[in-house]
C-alpha cells in the first residue's frame, strides 16, 4: 500500500457524471495499483460514500479475478433474494446462459459480467460455474432498476440472459469465486469507506485521535488483505476490523455534528451499507473460532 498516496492532499474527483467516466477518470488519477489500492485510494478520491463503495467493490473485483478488464465489471450471483446454487436457475451448457439475476450492482454501467450458473447434469447435486459475458452482446440484456434509498448513485440492475455466449473461467465457481467473494467484497467495501471518512476527517480537521484511528484501521486491513480470503485467519481478522470499526461509532457521530451538514448527511444515507452482510460475517466469525478452537 502506497501510504504516501493516501496521506497526501488531493482533490477528489467530481461527482455528478457517469459510473463509467467516473471511474476512468479514477484509474487515470491511480494509475496501475493493486486491488487493495484501489479500493483505499479510490474511496480517498470519491466526492460520496457510494463512490467510495464502488471503487472497493471494483478492487474486490480484481482480486477475485486478475485477468478482469480496466472497465467496470459486477459479479451476479443473487436470485430470488438467494445465492444458494439450489436456489438459482441460471444455467450453463456448453457456453450458453440461460436466467436472469435480480440484483447486479452497477449492471448497466458494467461493461462485463461474472455471472454464476448452474452445470451439473440432471439428477447431480448443484454445482456451479463462473463465466463472463459483455453488456450489449446478443442474448444479454440489462433492465434498470429504481434507485434504492441507500447509495442511490450507484444503481443496480436485473441481468436478463438468453442463449449467450460467455466464456467459462477455470475452477468451481462456489468454492473458488462465489464464496470467498463475500469476505474480500466486505474487506475492500470497509477499506474504501473508511479511507473515504479519512478525507472527511483530513478535510474538516477532525480530531487527530480519531483520524489515527481510522488510519490504524485501514493499516489492519492492509495485513488482512494478505491473507487467503477462506480461511478461518482471515474471517476471525475480518470481523476484528468491523468490531474496531463499530466503537469508532460516537467519536464519527460527534465529529460530524460538528462539521458540513453536506458530509454528515451523505454518511447518514448511506452508512448502513456496512450493515448489509452482517449476518454472513457473523456466521462466518462463528465457524471461525471453532475451527480455531477459541472459545
Amino acid at each position: 500500500m502506497p501510504w504516501q498516496r493516501l496521506l497526501d492532499a488531493s482533490a477528489r474527483l467530481p461527482s455528478g457524471q457517469s459510473l463509467e467516466d467516473w471511474y476512468s477518470a479514477l484509474l487515470e488519477r491511480l494509475d496501475e495499483v493493486t486491488p487493495f489500492d484501489l479500493a483505499v485510494l479510490g474511496g480517498k478520491l470519491a466526492a460520496t460514500p457510494g463512490l467510495a463503495f464502488l471503487a472497493g467493490y471494483q478492487g474486490a473485483l480484481r482480486l477475485l479475478w486478475p485477468s478482469a478488464p480496466l472497465s467496470l465489471g459486477a459479479l451476479c450471483v443473487t436470485e430470488n433474494r438467494s445465492v444458494r446454487p439450489a436456489d438459482m436457475q441460471t444455467r450453463l451448457g456448453g457456453l450458453s446462459l440461460n436466467g436472469r439475476k435480480d440484483f447486479v450492482t452497477a449492471g448497466d454501467s458494467a461493461a462485463w459480467l461474472l455471472v454464476a450458473a448452474r452445470e451439473e447434469a440432471g439428477g447431480d447435486a448443484p454445482r456451479l460455474a463462473l463465466t463472463v459475458v459483455r453488456n450489449g452482446d446478443p442474448g444479454v440484456r440489462i433492465e434498470t432498476l429504481k434507485p434504492l434509498p441507500l447509495m442511490p448513485d450507484v444503481p443496480h440492475a436485473r441481468l436478463h440472459l438468453e442463449a449467450a455466449h460467455c466464456e467459462r473461467l477455470a475452477g468451481d465457481g462456489w468454492d473458488a469465486y462465489v464464496k470467498p467473494f463475500r469476505s474480500i467484497e466486505d474487506l475492500h467495501v470497509l477499506a474504501a469507506l473508511v479511507a473515504w471518512l479519512y478525507g472527511v476527517g483530513r478535510d474538516c480537521a477532525w480530531p487527530q485521535a480519531l483520524q489515527l484511528r481510522l488510519l490504524g484501521l485501514l493499516a489492519g486491513a492492509a495485513e488482512v488483505s494478505r491473507q487467503c480470503a477462506t480461511t478461518p485467519t482471515m474471517h476471525l481478522l475480518l470481523a476484528a476490523l468491523f468490531a474496531e470499526f463499530k466503537t469508532l461509532k460516537p467519536e464519527l457521530d460527534a465529529a460530524f455534528a460538528s462539521g458540513p451538514a453536506h458530509w454528515a448527511e451523505l454518511w447518514k444515507r448511506d452508512q448502513g451499507v456496512l450493515e448489509i452482510a452482517s449476518g454472513p460475517r457473523a456466521k462466518r466469525l462463528a465457524k471461525a473460532l471453532a475451527a480455531l478452537g477459541i472459545a
